[in-house]
């Protein structure tokens, strides 16, 4: 039977690999995981226990991290970052997973829960997971790639909707949308691009620190984050596309009741002209006296209305 990856002393789990997929007490194992986070009081008086550097465990606690691989003495420092799917989060609040790695030994840091790493603690559970350290790391990171690609194309999908309602959405709500489109994917890709660096300076130092084989999947893991960059690049563009055609759209309608607001002022100007000429109360205005006066004045407002449109349709204005 399997034994379970349990919590000891303050860890969120440890879990001791037995080379076959499961898990075992660590205490008993040669391969170990532990697994803490990093916001509890004690965690760096846990990480001094296992026997770490001051300077790893300062990059491990450190609030606030970048992607980023650095090899030190005794083991390599892997900073990454992870699609936030706790309840209550934006995904694109990437949480940040914190990795010491040594031939025999992980450990992993964090403040926030990862499905990613729940999902290989139950693989190990279960007797599924990898049965060393290497392949504990390179199906870490297939897990971690595994759910930006779920991301990444949920926000390709976005865009695809934006472009599709273009021409029939409501303009405030469209703006709106692409707005936060855009900030999405600003912030995601603000992690991923360092996120690409890292991963491939992990493949190439992972060939001497972790096999060859290892090695390669970390490659293609890496090459998976750079297909992700592009595809978010691609998505800023298209948005910043869709906002312009946005922009345009409005302006075409603005310009279109400018131009219906500037022919009705043209058309009528000359019969306002005349009824303020007639409104005048001054002495001395022509059919004052005259019973017919006002149909006349009426006559000459239609023939100037008639004159002016007449104008318009020979200049093709109307």
């Amino acid at each position: 039977m399997t034994a379970t990856a349990t919590p000891q002393a303050g860890f969120v789990f440890t879990c001791g690999l037995d080379g076959r997929g499961g898990c075992a007490p660590v205490e008993a194992a040669e391969r170990r995981w532990y697994h803490l986070d990093y916001s509890q009081p004690d965690a760096a008086a846990m990480l001094t226990e296992l026997g770490l550097a001051p300077p790893v465990i300062e990059a491990l606690i450190r609030p606030d991290s970048r992607p980023r691989t650095l090899e030190m003495p005794g083991g390599l420092l892997v900073i990454l970052r992870g699609v936030n799917t706790n309840p209550g989060a934006d995904p694109e609040d990437m949480v940040s997973l914190r990795l010491w790695i040594e031939p025999e030994r992980l450990i992993s840091v964090r403040q926030f829960r990862l499905l990613s790493v729940q999902d290989l603690r139950e693989e190990l559970q279960l007797g599924n997971g990898p049965p060393t350290v290497a392949e504990l790391v390179v199906r870490l990171v297939q897990r971690l790639a595994d759910r930006i690609a779920a991301f990444v194309d949920s926000i390709e999908e976005q865009a695809e909707g934006f472009e599709e309602a273009l021409s029939t959405a409501n303009s405030a709500e469209l703006r709106s949308g692409i707005s936060a489109l855009r900030r999405q994917t600003a912030k995601v890709r603000r992690f991923l691009a360092p996120q690409r660096e890292a991963l491939e300076l992990l493949a190439r130092l992972a060939r001497d620190r972790l096999g060859e084989q290892p090695a390669a999947a970390l490659r293609e893991q890496s090459d998976r984050i750079a297909r992700y960059v592009e595809d978010l690049d691609l998505v800023r563009e298209r948005a910043v596309v869709l906002h312009e055609e946005l922009l345009n759209r409005i302006a075409e309608q603005q310009n279109a009741r400018m131009y219906l607001l500037a022919i009705v002022t043209a058309i009528f100007l000359p019969i306002t002209f005349i009824t303020g000429l007639f409104g005048m109360n001054v002495a001395g205005l022509p059919g004052t006296e005259d019973v017919h006066a006002f149909e006349i004045v009426v006559l000459v407002m239609l023939a100037s209305l008639v004159a002016v449109v007449v104008w318009m349709k020979r200049r093709q204005w109307l």
